[in-house]
C-alpha cells in the first residue's frame, strides 16, 4: 500500500518511528492503553495523500499480561498482524504550512485492523513544516465492535467499546 503512492517526481516524506497509541480505559478502573513507537508512514504532498502501516505486535502496554490478551484474544494479530491507515488530507498545500505557527487541516480515509476496512471521516490535524520535516499529529475515536473485536461479559465494564487512537509523526523529506 505504501509503495503504490510511490511515484517518480513526487514529493516524499517519510518516517519509520511514528508513534501511534489508543486508549480504552474506563474510569476507575486500570488503565487500558497502549503505544507502538516503530509506526511507517508516508506523505505526498504533491497532492495530499497520507498512508500509515503499523504491526500490531509492536503496541507496548505497561501491564504484559494484558498484551497477552490484546494480541491473542482481540487483534489476533497472528491471523491480522497489521494495521493500515490510508487517507487524504483536506485542501493541503505544503506552501502555506509553516515553521512559525501549527495549521490545523482535516484528514478523512480509511483504517483496516482486524481484518475490517471503515471509512473515518473529518479527523483533525495539525501540521508544522521545520526545515525538511513535517510535523503531523492527531486523533480520532473508533468502536471496537466496529471491527469484529468482541469485549467478554466478565471486562465489559473495565475497558471501553470506544477507542480514541493518537499519531505523532516527525516525517523527513525524501
Amino acid at each position: 500500500m505504501l509503495s503504490s503512492m510511490l511515484v517518480i517526481g513526487q514529493s516524499k516524506y517519510l518516517t519509520k518511528i511514528g508513534s501511534l497509541s489508543f486508549e480504552a480505559s474506563v474510569p476507575s478502573f486500570e488503565e487500558v492503553a497502549a503505544q507502538n513507537k516503530s509506526v511507517t508512514a508516508i506523505l505526498n504532498t504533491e497532492n495530499g495523500e497520507f498512508a500509515a502501516l503499523a504491526l500490531v505486535k509492536a503496541f507496548r502496554f505497561k501491564n504484559a499480561l494484558m498484551e497477552e490478551h490484546f494480541n491473542e484474544n482481540y487483534a489476533e494479530s497472528d491471523l491480522h498482524p497489521k494495521t493500515t491507515f490510508k487517507g487524504l488530507i483536506s485542501d493541503f498545500e505544503l506552501e502555506k504550512i509553516s515553521a512559525l505557527e501549527t495549521s490545523s487541516l482535516l484528514m478523512e480515509g480509511q483504517l483496516t485492523f482486524h481484518g475490517v476496512t471503515k471509512n473515518i471521516d473529518q479527523i483533525p490535524i495539525t501540521m508544522k513544516v521545520v526545515n525538511d520535516s513535517v510535523f503531523l499529529s492527531g486523533n480520532f475515536s473508533v468502536l471496537a465492535s466496529d471491527y469484529n473485536i468482541e469485549i467478554p461479559k466478565i471486562v465489559k465494564n473495565k475497558l471501553s467499546n470506544e477507542v480514541l487512537i493518537t499519531f505523532n509523526f516527525q516525517l523527513i523529506k525524501k
